[in-house]
């Protein structure tokens, strides 16, 4: 009696312990009690004036990116490489058990919702020609959620509403059916296939290296992303299709890795044959036109594009006709896709000290964004200049241009600002 009572005591008090942890950390749920362990003080520091700011980490980073940006011009300049315009890229996501872990916080599956959100809208800005698919693997069970298609709405709509974790992965059974899907892309398509795997196993009914052959024989470029440990299978798929194996370390480590496929790759040498493509321009349809949309086979009000070829009215852009085969596409499309064969080279790194030249004084400010190139104190910060207009910008506008204007505002102020004169003869 003595030992049960003696036992029910200490239950009670580990009970009004437990309690009392609770209301110190304001009934916060674990994954919330780490984030507030996370020292986020330490992310301050003291200014001049004795205020408290966030430490400033954007040189860092830039220095992060100009280091990213100058290796790839260098691959660019000392090899002629031909780029894929025209891509068709299926998203494989574990959602098996191993997805549920909470290393990444606050789940596997949660940071890789977020992230495939965030590319899919990159890659659509970068690749407005291409197309994406999605399929999901759990239960052993690889399923196609989303078939090839434009429309980066429509694929997040139908991932965000499939999302939950259960079974084991299979690889092989992922690329059965990507392979046997893009099989049937034409010839001028860059077949590729992006892999974020969070098992560290793959349950597959027979031979994978069968698989993987296949998919090396249908010119289809295999890379993966892990987010638990490094595999052998997944090495070797990516090394003999053609594709990158990396690891993620973290979550920004994971949205940097998978935001490095959203430009197009390099074609491969053996596959790399140049083609004439046949493409239709539609026409957009009239506001209170009604017809039926051949792509999902409903009655639609002045919504879409008539094929110039055939007719039928598809409802967006880049998109292959479903009656005559023919690609569809639009002016402004064509033309954003130049910007990967004709990239901007990178910016020159300017040092404060040229600030202080009399001849740079109406350069002290962004030629960008016209804010002022001086940090606190009325002292230079970092900057770069074009290296063929000699115009300075600041850090943030320096990014802006590569990744997403792809045009140098200095350079295209000077072109038109001297008009070309005819000769008179």
């Amino acid at each position: 009696m003595m030992n049960s009572e003696r036992k029910r005591l200490n239950g009670e008090a580990e009970e009004e312990e437990e309690d009392e942890d609770d209301n110190l950390n304001g009934g916060l749920e674990a994954w919330e009690r780490s984030y507030a362990d996370d020292r986020s003080w330490e992310a301050l520091q003291e200014d001049e004036s004795g205020f408290l700011r966030p430490i400033d980490n954007s040189a860092f980073y830039h220095a992060q990116y100009r280091r990213r940006l100058r290796d790839r011009s260098l691959v660019a300049t000392t090899a002629r490489i031909q780029k894929g315009l025209i891509r068709y890229l299926y998203i494989v996501i574990d959602l098996s058990r191993a997805a549920a872990e909470m290393d990444f916080r606050p789940s596997r599956m949660a940071v890789v919702a977020k992230q495939v959100e965030a590319f899919v809208r990159e890659f659509f800005d970068q690749n407005p020609l291409s197309q994406i698919g999605l399929v999901t693997v759990k239960d052993g069970v690889a399923n196609c959620l989303t078939d090839l298609g434009g429309s980066p709405e429509a694929h997040i709509k139908v991932l965000m509403g499939k999302l939950g974790c259960s079974g084991d992965s299979s690889l092989q059974n992922a690329l059965d059916l990507v392979q046997g899907l893009l099989s049937q892309i034409p010839s001028y398509g860059h077949r590729e296939v992006l892999i974020l795997y969070s098992a560290l196993s793959t349950c597959d009914p027979g031979d994978i290296m069968e698989t993987i052959q296949k998919c090396k024989e249908s010119k289809i470029r295999c890379s993966v992303i892990g987010l638990s440990a490094e595999m052998f299978i997944c090495k070797h798929l990516c090394q003999d299709t053609g594709g990158s194996y990396s690891v993620a370390l973290d979550e920004s480590h994971f949205k940097e890795l998978i935001m490095e496929h959203a430009p197009p790759p390099p074609a491969i040498a053996e596959f790399a044959i140049a083609n004439l493509i046949k493409m239709g321009f539609p026409q957009r349809a009239g506001e209170g036109s009604i017809s039926i949309c051949s792509c999902h086979k409903e009655v639609k009000v002045g919504v879409g594009y008539t094929c110039p070829r055939c007719k039928a009215r598809v409802c967006e852009l880049p998109t292959d006709c479903h009656i005559c085969g023919l690609q569809l596409v639009s002016s402004p499309h064509l033309a954003r896709s130049y910007h990967h064969l004709f990239p901007i080279a990178p910016f020159d790194e300017v040092t404060p000290l040229c600030l202080n030249d009399p001849r740079n004084r109406s350069r002290s400010t962004c030629f960008g964004c016209q804010q002022s190139l001086l940090s606190s104190g009325n002292k230079p910060g970092l900057y770069v200049a074009c290296p063929k207009c000699k115009k300075h910008f600041c850090l943030e506008c320096d990014i802006y241009i590569h990744e997403s204007l792809h045009n140098c505002p200095g350079c295209e102020s000077l072109r038109h600002s001297n008009p070309i004169v005819a000769n008179e003869g």
